[in-house]
């Protein structure tokens, strides 16, 4: 499992350029007088954003920073024409204190907009919702409502909006007490009631979702009401900035790279099972290891990182190379007689072979799909036409258009396949019937897979 260790106060700060290659030189964002923060940006070719290092935020990814608000806040400086600079902050608290000072230009930390909140610092418009929830341990003890709360220990962390959501539920149920910790976050409070630390916790449900692929024992008890927004934060006087941040995302949004981003990040999010995913991570430890060197030699020869493989083969097979399908379906990776032969593969149980042969089918398909089909969206394609071929892609491809949903866009494309299982759409389709669900789960829980699979490996960054 990942080791959650407690983050210093403040993380090193990392500056990524849009053409992707680092800078060389910082310059410190000191305060701006009225209201020239977003002219004071351009002048000096920077965007200081305040984040925090989280699965849901920003974090050290395998080919470098990633996240949801890394991607958006990228997206926004390249908007205005600059660099970016990440500083990752401990805490909620503190990049609200920051910019309360004008210690950075934005927030952007899965920041929920309060009265409060909006006392101290300027948000701009909505981009998330999410909901408050309360987290326990499968097994232990997991209340049914606020009244049975009261009688287990709950810890929180510390200046989030989650104690003023439980100060408002403890007026009406006097019993009621946390503890607050303001040194850990929240991803590290669950591990600790995942650890039997604690009993429960409070968390946004994207934190809690991510969370539940690492540590499948955690069970949501019960929400706690309405909806929070999330928003980006700025400095008090930061008018003009805010005001263009409002234009920027309502373009974004139209143009649907919002719900890309989305998509990129919790568009497997859906699926979960915590039987499946208990049994995945004890495979991680006792099957994965016979099979890690030859996924990787797979992933090296033909440019696919080998956890995707791996992944791809245990929605397959559970990494059993013997595996066989009702279908006549073979070996760790399934494959079929015709592509077997076609891929060179002369024994589709020789693990080897299969991998290889798997690994060989997957470029051509990545190779095969039409140029203008960005990543990541091109790696789910390909993983869906492996499993349901290329006719029924094309096919529904073509229905995309009809639709007027973009036939290049993964996000469009989950939603369109399941259609070629209803005759008034089938039917008029070159290729007719598919069991269009299939790939969308298909592709879903090997997202999910490789999520929980590199956070084994290689930990949090």
């Amino acid at each position: 499992m990942p080791n959650h260790n407690r983050p210093s106060r403040i993380r090193p700060i990392a500056l990524w350029p849009l053409a992707g290659m680092l800078a060389l030189s910082i310059s410190a964002c000191s305060p701006s007088p009225g209201d020239d923060r977003l002219a004071d940006i351009r002048e000096r070719g920077e965007l200081h954003v305040l984040t925090r290092n989280a699965p849901t935020t920003w974090y050290e990814g395998r080919d470098g920073p990633t996240g949801p608000e890394h991607d958006m806040a990228v997206a926004f400086a390249e908007h205005l024409g600059v660099e970016v600079r990440f500083e990752a902050v401990s805490s909620v608290g503190e990049i609200l204190q920051r910019l309360s000072r004008g210690e950075g230009d934005i927030g952007a930390a899965g920041i929920s907009r309060t009265r409060e909140r909006a006392a101290r610092v300027r948000f701009g418009p909505v981009y998330q919702e999410v909901e408050q929830q309360v987290v326990c341990r499968r097994g232990g003890s997991v209340p049914a409502d606020v009244e049975a709360l009261a009688g287990v220990s709950v810890r929180i962390a510390g200046e989030t909006t989650y104690e003023r959501r439980l100060q408002r539920l403890a007026d009406r149920q006097p019993d009621l007490s946390w503890e607050t910790e303001q040194q850990l976050s929240t991803e590290q409070i669950l591990e600790q009631v995942w650890s039997r630390e604690v009993d429960c916790t409070v968390a946004d449900s994207n934190i809690v979702d991510i969370n539940r692929r690492y540590y499948p024992e955690l069970e949501v008890a019960f929400g706690l009401g309405d909806p929070d927004d999330f928003a980006w934060a700025m400095p008090r006087e930061a008018r003009a900035l805010a005001a263009e941040q409002r234009r920027w995302l309502r373009r974004f949004r139209r143009d649907g790279r919002l719900d890309a981003v989305m998509e990129r990040y919790y568009g497997f999010v859906p699926v979960f099972d915590f039987v499946d995913m208990r049994a995945f991570q004890r495979r991680i430890e006792q099957r994965l290891p016979a099979y890690r060197a030859l996924f990787e030699q797979a992933g090296q020869r033909y440019d696919i990182p080998w956890t995707l493989l791996a992944a791809q083969a245990y929605q397959e097979s559970h990494w059993r190379p013997a595996a066989r399908s009702p279908t006549g379906v073979r070996g760790m990776m399934m494959l079929t007689l015709p592509t077997a032969r076609e891929m060179g593969v002369d024994n589709r149980l020789n693990a080897r072979q299969s991998i290889m042969g798997g690994a060989r089918y997957m470029r051509r398909l990545l190779d095969w799909l039409d140029e203008d089909i960005a990543e990541p969206d091109r790696t789910w394609i390909a993983l869906a036409v492996y499993n349901v071929g290329m006719g029924h892609f094309r096919d529904a491809q073509a229905l995309a258009r009809e639709l007027g949903r973009d036939p290049r866009s993964w996000s469009d494309l989950r939603e369109v396949l399941p259609l070629l299982a209803q005759p008034e759409y089938y039917e008029r389709t070159r290729f007719g019937y598919a069991r269009g669900s299939e790939p969308v789960r298909y592709v879903q829980r090997i997202r999910d897979y490789q999520d929980v699979l590199e956070r084994s490996v290689y930990g949090d960054s």
